[in-house]
């Protein structure tokens, strides 16, 4: 197999470098000139680098899964010093750590900024906090297809029938891909517009929705959907990233429609509809359940926008939302729906089985002729081991940090599920600028684990450690 490592960090920089490019014409055309130097160098920087990646002589050799796993580190870790230059070179003398931290925040579609006021900013450098989100969106799904391997075969079995992928297929996948995640954003671009949304709110937040992002381009999400019909459509474009990238694609486009191409679709579908029919019953405090809504939304696909009017005694439920996310294959975080009812359901029949011997509880999912397998729940499990041993690293250091333990524990699962702070939380008012050194690079380390899972840090652990 070719060394699509090579491939895969090059192509991100000459992204980086087509995307500062648009930004100098941006810049140029509304007379932006307060930072246009910071883009032209982040232009030549980025292409110079992704140039001698990608045409240096290369070796062909068949790649671990190890080698694949420091690929997409390397790159969570070096991709973002390129998106963090403009931040850096421009007329607001920002410290390279909080260009870094803006730049990790962005690229892992979480969210913390260090910007208290984003009206002061330059129109551009909005722009390109966006288009950090929506190219590390792209990056995670990437990252998912060249980490295929390490993933449940749920997510294997919608894609191939084959154990793995070959060079061309994950080419060709890739392509797929993007083409579906680029028209997704234009669809969300359209319906943000139809609102009668400014251009340049509707084309940010669609970048920001599409990767499951929390920057805003504005202060307040409030000032841009002031009626009840723009906060629905608002909420309805979220669920965009909250189901699978290719449902949309499948419904219209997939000659054969296959069962197992929709079943994880139908069980957030009804996920969906359960959470809508409790709040609207049971939670609707505000009398206001577009509100709810939109916090229910963003909550299950780890966005985090919210309004300012939303109820407090909601936060613990909408936290617990986030930690339980959506698709599989999406650009939001969570341990995925499909897994925890999974290992619910497994888990209820194996006590019922010894609790009732003479009853047969089979593990079957619904409205498919696949059963879940024992190895799928062990990582499940592990998933959960995982994110409960983080979560409680995390939260130790930020307490230890001097973060009160409340704000700790929030801003834990918020960093690990990589979503953005807000009212949903409790967290609106949480200044990340004023954070120290350490509590930054906490921070930084999580939300990248975040995106990777730390179950792939174990793996290289394993490799390392248990040569053997």
């Amino acid at each position: 197999m070719k060394n699509i490592s090579i491939i895969y960090i090059g192509s991100f920089c000459l992204i980086l470098s087509l995307l500062s490019f648009f930004n100098i014409i941006y810049s140029y055309y509304f007379n932006l000139y307060l930072n246009i130097d910071a883009y032209i160098y982040t232009l030549f920087i980025s292409l110079f680098i992704g140039c001698i990646i990608l045409f240096k002589k290369k070796n062909e050799f068949k790649i671990s899964i190890y080698h694949k796993i420091i690929t997409v580190l390397l790159g969570y870790l070096f991709l973002p010093i390129l998106i963090a230059l403009p931040y850096y070179l421009s007329i607001y003398n920002i410290s390279f750590l909080d260009c870094y931290f803006e730049a990790i925040s962005g690229f892992t579609s979480t969210g913390f900024s260090i910007f208290n006021n984003i009206k002061h900013l330059d129109q551009s450098l909005i722009i390109w906090r966006s288009t950090s989100q929506w190219v590390g969106g792209i990056y995670f799904l990437f990252s998912i297809i060249l980490l295929i391997d390490i993933f449940d075969t749920t997510i294997k079995k919608s894609f191939t029938e084959f154990i793995s992928f070959n060079f061309l297929e994950t080419l060709k996948q890739y392509f797929k891909i993007l083409i579906i995640y680029t028209l997704l954003t234009l669809l969300i671009f359209i319906i943000l517009s139809l609102i009668n949304l400014r251009v340049f709110d509707s084309f940010n937040l669609s970048l920001s929705i599409i990767s499951s992002g929390g920057f805003l381009p504005v202060d307040q999400l409030d000032s841009l959907f002031d009626t009840d019909l723009k906060r629905l459509f608002f909420a309805l474009s979220m669920l965009i990233s909250f189901f699978s990238l290719f449902l949309l694609f499948n419904l219209f486009f997939l000659k054969f429609k296959k069962p197992k191409f929709f079943i994880e679709d139908f069980y957030l579908m009804v996920f969906l509809t359960f959470l809508i029919i409790i709040f609207f019953v049971f939670l609707n405090y505000n009398r206001n359940f577009i509100i709810t809504l939109t916090s229910i939304v963003t909550s299950i696909s780890n966005i985090g926008f919210s309004f300012q009017t939303d109820n407090s005694n909601l936060n613990f439920i909408y936290i617990i939302l986030v930690i339980i996310g959506g698709s599989l294959f999406s650009t939001s975080s969570g341990l995925r729906f499909f897994k925890v009812y999974n290992l619910i359901k497994f888990s209820l029949n194996d006590l019922l089985s010894h609790s009732k011997p003479n009853h047969i509880y089979t593990n079957k999912i619904i409205f498919s002729d696949n059963f879940i397998d024992q190895s799928e729940i062990n990582k499940y499990f592990l998933s959960v081991i995982i994110f409960l041993l983080s979560l409680t690293l995390v939260c130790s250091l930020l307490t230890i940090l001097d973060i009160n333990f409340e704000t700790a524990f929030k801003l834990s699962i918020l960093t690990l599920m990589n979503t953005v702070n807000s009212s949903a939380y409790g967290l609106q008012d949480f200044n990340f600028y004023t954070l120290g050194f350490y509590s930054k690079i906490v921070l930084i380390f999580f939300m990248i684990i975040g995106r990777v899972e730390l179950i792939t840090l174990l793996i290289l652990l394993k490799k390392f450690l248990f040569k053997n």
